[in-house]
């Protein structure tokens, strides 16, 4: 474990590095963030990462961090749990929250837990009221490297009073080194998705991708324009075990699958991210998670997190240099 850099108020931020196989990742403390992924004979990181502590802090505030305790979007900014409605920070259109707001858990400094060569937890504590919601909760992540070249993440949680939990990895992809995502080919074993509105909010149907262009059962290249991505695929109804859900190939062969157990994936185009000194959509974010905005629509999947309870969610990221898709 290394420094990284220091905040603005003048805190470290450590990195740790971890490898096993054909596989090495950094993680920050910082949001516990995944800095790099890099495979052996890629002369690349296969995540989009910071030069600095203050990219971070800035306009890469989600670029490979955890988001929580909700990821996605919280509908009017309000939610009723066990009978009382919390109004919590309208950050997105001056409507609705995003990403948990401004005092989320991308934007602090996680506590080392354990390091090994191949693994490290790290972990934060929210103390009730925190983003507007009830609980003293505390969540771990765990990211684990092993042979051949696969990375783990298990994040848990726990809470003293019922709330909503449904962190993500908001990492951003391009297995190509290239300046945008076009011409990967991209495969999800979705036959549904969520539509948004103008918002970039679930309207609440949830549609079948038959015949429409958000069917990715079959694989096929992608290109920024003709494909727009800020949406929900609908895995199944409720979390089951770890299973491949999706697939990424660049035209560099470099291949990337996603397992996870979560009943949902979001994928984002990037087109309002972007890295100091690079454009927009240069790499994708894929986000295992319960379906977003699920306090506004009794159809999805609760993210009700009773006291006592315990919230575990396993994604995992596996690479090769040379994948068929």
């Amino acid at each position: 474990m290394i420094e990284f850099g220091v905040t603005r108020a003048g805190m470290p931020v450590h990195q740790i590095r971890l490898a096993a196989g054909d596989l090495a990742v950094e993680i920050l403390t910082w949001g516990a963030v995944l800095h790099t992924v890099r495979l052996a004979g890629v002369d690349r990181s296969l995540t989009l990462g910071g030069g600095s502590v203050a990219d971070y802090q800035g306009a890469m505030c989600y670029h490979g961090s955890i988001i929580g305790p909700v990821g996605n979007r919280i509908g009017g900014a309000r939610a009723t749990i066990a009978g009382m409605t919390y109004e919590l920070e309208r950050n997105f259109n001056g409507r609705h929250t995003l990403h948990s707001g401004k005092d989320a858990t991308h934007l602090r400094i996680w506590e080392v837990d354990e390091v090994t060569a191949s693994a490290a937890t790290l972990s934060t504590v929210l103390p009730d009221g925190q983003c507007g919601l009830p609980g003293n909760r505390r969540l771990s992540a765990r990211y684990e490297v092993s042979a051949p070249a696969a990375l783990t993440l298990t994040l848990t949680a726990t809470t003293d009073a019922t709330t909503l939990m449904n962190p993500v990895n908001h990492s951003y992809w391009n297995l190509d080194g290239t300046p945008d995502w076009d011409g990967h080919r991209l495969k999800v074993a979705a036959d549904r998705w969520l539509p948004v509105d103008d918002d970039m909010r679930p309207t609440g149907e949830v549609a079948p991708v038959e015949g429409t262009a958000m069917d990715f059962r079959a694989a096929r290249a992608i290109r920024h324009g003709r494909d727009v991505f800020d949406n929900n695929f609908c895995l199944s109804d409720a979390r089951s075990g770890l299973r491949d859900v999706l697939w990424l190939r660049g035209q560099s062969g470099v291949g990337m699958t996603v397992a996870t157990t979560e009943p949902g994936i979001q994928v984002y185009d990037g087109r309002q991210a972007q890295r100091p000194g690079r454009g927009t959509h240069e790499g994708l974010a894929i986000e295992p998670q319960f379906w977003p905005d699920a306090t506004s629509n009794r159809r999805f999947p609760s993210i009700l997190l009773g006291a006592g309870q315990t919230y575990r969610q396993v994604s995992q990221w596996r690479f090769g240099r040379d994948m068929a898709l």
